[in-house]
């Protein structure tokens, strides 16, 4: 495929064109703009010097070409010259498409104008060349030279595609009836471009497809160019074959954004260096870091460094050890450019999680026989046996080595070996989960009936519902021949395409609000009904199967609420012959308090819990010496805090704030205590405001004075 593109966009001004037909809105230029801007627009986002681009207008108010010198080519301007087409270009060509005041214009003089623009910009060079026209059918089409000017079409191999508004299009499935004279000799001569060369549509169908994601396709790029070893490489009795490495799948992400500032309106333009993006509105924004240490002498107590002046600490549990850039080879692996195998795996014996990367493709090195020879005795021995082999690449010298699977690939006129990257041993992790289908005692009985273990009724409504939710060969919306619900080159990734779509619509429209997601994106949002309809009645079986019963949704408040019981309405107490708790001790204040609350039956139980943990953190600040007890004291607030508004009881932590603030205060908890107050009000353990707690009487403005 070549590198290098020429493209020009005859776009037909006519005063025709500014009419709506066929029920649109908008208008018949508008309506096939919108095809022209999105091919324009993915040039630009390529941004690509030599996807050249150029706009011609036909029946225009004025002339203006290469050849107006002659007869016929009147009325036909260039909009933009051949080129690499950028944003500002954009701009300026976007202001001079308008539907002029001329009927006038031959279509056949502008197909030769464009053909004059590619072979004058192109010369003899690899180019791939393509000519648009946008038409509606009404221009003059002199037909006399449609022969010849086919054949020179074919010799400078330019690809003419002819898109009308309305036009008759069998395969499509649309006619346009009453058609003017002129239109109906336009599709005549159209028909005539068709079997000379090049394509010949509706617009509809043209725009239609532009709701169908394109996917980018990228230049493959080697990968690795070397030997595939079995064996000593230093052994005679060794295999080498000459090979090269593609990538076969890349991953794709979305478009990223940059960080670019307003420019303002006295800036100049000399002012911005070469880094300034194209544009009218934006600037790039530079990015600088500096580096800083502490340092008493310096003002400000920081001290600038540089950069070269920095080097590397490994941590290692909180402490950074050094190793010097003289040092550093020690952490790499030496290794030299190689690809061997190393051992070979039966299909079955292969688990897919264990994929861990992209995929590349194998091929023998070009013009060499026998290498050609050598990998498909290979890859067939591996075909037929059942087997993958794992190798070792290290793409260049002084590249970390990858472990890779090679799958054989066998097509008509086509083998290769498909690889992908290995988890090294220490990659893998083994966790070891309870059978399924068992359930295996203390004392190392196994049962196979147990309530925790799925019934026979449960299991096959299982297996009928899974089944059900099948997509490879569902029925049709028809129900008449059955078909794949989603084919994998149908499916798209909404984030990338949905990304793509917007920047490029606002690229055209930079004050129009963003479009709708196209719906070829939300295809596979949702379900269809039918497939739904499918598995209903599985769905109702394996309800009733499982006993799935509605959760009741959580009280609001806990204020008259019951004691937590056990499932089997057992008093776990009772039997193990201990009394129930409700005393918070100083010993193990947070338990305690936890456990109290648990039990607490009324209102009046969880006042005085609070009280009692009230009166163990006011006895932590006044035996504090210092603040050596104001953490524990602090572990205790945040606890009160987080239960009772759980509880919503929020008026029982406010009271207690309330008045543990007067007592430090004052001086009543051990002296000046406005330390302790102040570690409160920045941990965020003051009072809970209406925000943090809707039964709560404190306003957020009353919670942040106090």
């Amino acid at each position: 495929m070549a590198d290098k593109e020429a493209t020009v966009f005859i776009l037909d001004l006519g005063a025709s064109m500014a009419k709506a037909n066929s029920g649109r809105r908008e208008s018949d230029l508008d309506w096939c703009m919108r095809f022209v801007w999105d091919k324009i627009t993915d040039i630009v986002s390529a941004n690509r010097k030599t996807l050249c681009v150029g706009v011609l207008g036909l029946r225009t108010d004025e002339t203006s070409n290469t050849l107006q010198d002659d007869d016929g080519y009147e009325n036909i301007s260039v909009l933009q010259d051949l080129g690499q087409m950028t944003m500002p270009g954009l701009r300026s060509l976007q202001a001079s498409i308008a539907p002029s005041k001329t009927w006038s214009g031959d279509a056949i003089s502008a197909i030769v104008v464009a053909v004059d623009m590619i072979d004058t910009f192109t010369k003899k060079l690899k180019y791939i060349r393509r000519v648009y026209l946008i038409t509606d059918g009404q221009a003059d089409m002199d037909a006399d030279d449609v022969s010849d000017i086919a054949k020179k079409m074919n010799d400078s191999n330019i690809q003419l595609t002819v898109l009308g508004v309305d036009f008759d299009d069998a395969e499509y499935g649309f006619k346009e009836e009453d058609k003017s004279p002129t239109k109906a000799r336009s599709l005549h001569v159209g028909q005539l471009k068709r079997s000379n060369h090049g394509m010949f549509a509706t617009m509809a169908e043209a725009i239609d497809d532009l709701q169908t994601p394109r996917a980018k396709v990228v230049k493959p790029y080697k990968t690795y160019d070397g030997l595939l070893t079995l064996g000593d490489p230093e052994s005679p009795t060794a295999m080498s074959i000459g090979v090269e490495r593609y990538f076969k799948t890349h991953l794709a992400r979305p478009q990223g954004a940059s960080t670019v500032v307003v420019k303002s309106e006295t800036q100049s333009t000399q002012t911005l260096d070469e880094d300034a993006m194209e544009g009218v509105d934006f600037s790039a924004v530079k990015q600088a870091r500096t580096y800083k240490v502490n340092d008493p002498d310096a003002p400000g107590g920081k001290r600038d460094v540089e950069y070269e002046s920095l080097a590397k600490g490994y941590e290692y549990g909180r402490t950074a050890v050094h190793i010097s850039e003289s040092e550093h080879n020690i952490t790499k692996i030496e290794t030299l450019k190689s690809f061997s195998i190393v051992g070979f795996i039966p299909y079955d014996k292969y688990e897919p999680f264990l994929n861990m990367g992209e995929a590349c493709v194998t091929y023998a090195r070009k013009n060499d026989a026998k290498s050609e020879i050598a990998l498909s005795s290979l890859i067939w021995a591996l075909h037929e046996l059942g087997s993958y082999a794992v190798a070792r690449i290290v793409p260049k010298d002084g590249k970390e080595p990858l472990l890779v699977l090679l799958a054989p690939g066998v097509e008509a006129k086509f083998e290769c070996l498909y690889d992908i990257p290995l988890p090294f041993a220490e990659d893998v992790r083994g966790y070891q989960f309870p059978p399924l289908d068992k359930v295996i005692t203390v004392s190392g009985q196994v049962l196979t009936k147990h309530r925790l273990l799925p019934s026979e009724e449960l299991s096959k409504a299982m297996d009928d519902y899974v089944d059900a939710m099948d997509l490879s060969g569902g029925a049709s919306e028809d129900n008449q021949e059955a078909e794949e619900y989603a084919p994998i080159d149908e499916t798209y990734n909404p984030s990338i395409h949905r990304i793509n779509h917007a920047i490029k619509q606002r690229a055209v429209h930079p004050e129009e609000p963003v479009a709708e997601t196209p719906a070829e994106l939300l295809k596979f949002s949702a379900p269809p009904e039918y497939l739904i309809e499918k598995v209903r009645g599985q769905i109702d079986v394996l309800i009733d199967a499982a006993e799935v019963k509605k959760v009741p949704p959580k009280a609001k408040g806990r204020r008259h609420r019951e004691a937590v019981k056990p499932i089997s309405g057992l008093d776990v107490d009772a039997l193990l012959g201990e009394e129930r708790k409700g005393r918070v001790s100083p010993v193990n204040p947070v338990p305690d308090f936890k456990r109290a609350l648990a039990v607490a039956e009324e209102v009046g139980e969880i006042e005085e819990a609070a009280k009692q943990m009230g009166a163990i953190v006011r006895s932590l600040v006044t035996d504090s010496f210092g603040d050596s007890k104001y953490a524990q004291a602090m572990e205790c607030i945040g606890t009160m805090r987080d239960e009772l508004t759980n509880l919503e009881e929020p008026d029982v932590y406010n009271s207690f704030v309330r008045d543990l603030k007067k007592g430090l205060l004052s001086g009543a908890l051990g002296g000046d205590r406005r330390d302790f107050w102040f570690k409160v009000r920045w941990s965020r353990q003051g009072l809970i405001d209406q925000e943090q707690s809707e039964v709560s009487k404190v306003t957020h403005e009353e919670a942040e004075e106090k």
